[in-house]
């Protein structure tokens, strides 16, 4: 299967002017300024960019596929997430996570699930285990998992400084990490171990008592949620300035922006300001999780579903709002994410890389969305339902 784009206004994310890409099958085949068409030859599917903008498809590193959620009781537990929630807000690649529940939930169930999504059309992978320690894993150890199984490709999210957590020593955590980088070593993966960060003034110590007590390097977690309160987010300054990677969670209702949560691009712009690397910085959406509100007590009040729609969204706002150039802010859900998760193939349009591409209109919004070379949403229409949609 052929594909051209033409015309399109192409940023890699570095942005490399106008340009033509074939696509070849699943694949990035050629990318020339100008790519022409024999005469009388059929088999080849012609996308018109002029006046679009090109970028890679982008990467949600923390999606419960299956549903998250359950602090309030069975009936609070939030659904899985359909493949059009995903197309159509131009995520080609999702990385599955359990979250609190680790029981109703299980490593079989979120395999099963990035099995489906993958059959349907978009490339997905998975993290080992829940908020709890030990790790419930699939196959009895954490690196036999990410080892053997092809999708599992880390560790997480386990959780800290939150009452909702195992209350996990530094000891257990080292023992964690330490699994993850063997599996991610011997299995050829970034054996990371994604980290959910919750509200105590504990912060990152628990991550930074490991670095600083063993020979584990800091790259060797990816915590989330750095933006859900200004004392996180300002510990959180301080930890990318040693050197680590810190993630930015999109998902948010206004009662928790009113609380003090810190908006993604709002976030985005203050740690470029404050001297950490782009690089560094990712965003996800945690769609499909549950967004709890508890009281002083910890006791339930609320609850909402994180939309992974909200992905891109905050992005767009860093463009619009906070005046960081499209070339910069896309990093944050397609370069630095296939690079903290060593996805080699993915986060970035060059030769011989997946044909995962995001072409967007004139006010950025998402228009086309290919993955894998599979045009699957033209001109805002999703083109491949999900088997239930």
């Amino acid at each position: 299967m052929l594909t051209l784009i033409k015309n399109g206004d192409v940023y890699a994310p570095d942005y490399l002017g106008k340009k033509d890409i074939l696509l070849v099958d699943r694949k990035i085949g050629f990318i020339q300024d100008e790519i022409s068409v024999p005469d009388g030859f059929v088999k080849i599917q012609v996308i018109d960019a002029t006046g679009k903008k090109v970028v890679p498809g982008f990467i949600d590193s923390h999606v419960h596929l299956i549903g998250g959620g359950g602090e309030g009781g069975f009936r609070t537990r939030t659904p899985e997430i359909q493949l059009t929630q995903a197309t159509t807000a131009g995520i080609t690649t999702l990385v599955g996570v359990l979250g609190t529940d680790g029981t109703t939930r299980t490593m079989s169930s979120l395999i099963a699930k990035a099995r489906a999504l993958e059959e349907e059309g978009i490339t997905t992978y998975v993290q080992t285990g829940s908020y709890q320690v030990p790790v419930k894993t699939l196959t009895g150890k954490i690196e036999d998992d990410i080892i053997l199984i092809d999708k599992i490709i880390g560790a997480g999210e386990i959780a800290i400084a939150d009452h909702r957590s195992s209350q996990p020593t530094a000891e257990e955590l080292a023992k964690i990490a330490s699994a993850a980088r063997i599996g991610g070593m011997l299995g050829g993966k970034a054996g990371i171990v994604n980290v959910h960060v919750g509200d105590s003034f504990d912060h990152l110590k628990l991550i930074e008592e490991v670095v600083e007590t063993t020979d584990i390097p800091i790259r060797q977690f990816y915590p989330t949620h750095i933006n859900r309160n200004p004392h996180l987010f300002e510990a959180g300054i301080d930890y990318a300035k040693k050197g680590g990677w810190v993630d930015f969670t999109t998902s948010s209702i206004p009662k928790f922006l009113e609380e003090g949560e810190v908006k993604c691009s709002v976030a985005l712009k203050r740690m470029l300001d404050a001297g950490v690397e782009i690089g560094q910085i990712t965003f996800t959406s945690d769609g499909q999780a549950s967004l709890p509100d508890f009281d002083e007590n910890g006791e339930l009040i609320g609850l909402q579903t994180g939309q992974v729609s909200s992905l891109y969204e905050a992005v767009k706002e860093a463009i619009l709002s906070e005046g960081i150039p499209l070339e910069v802010a896309i990093r944050v859900i397609t370069a630095n994410p296939a690079t903290v998760l060593k996805l080699s193939q993915k986060g970035r349009i060059e030769t011989g890389r997946d044909a995962d591409l995001v072409l967007l209109d004139e006010n950025l919004e998402v228009d086309t969305v290919i993955a894998m070379g599979q045009v699957m949403v033209e001109n805002r229409v999703p083109l491949v339902k999900g088997t239930f949609e």
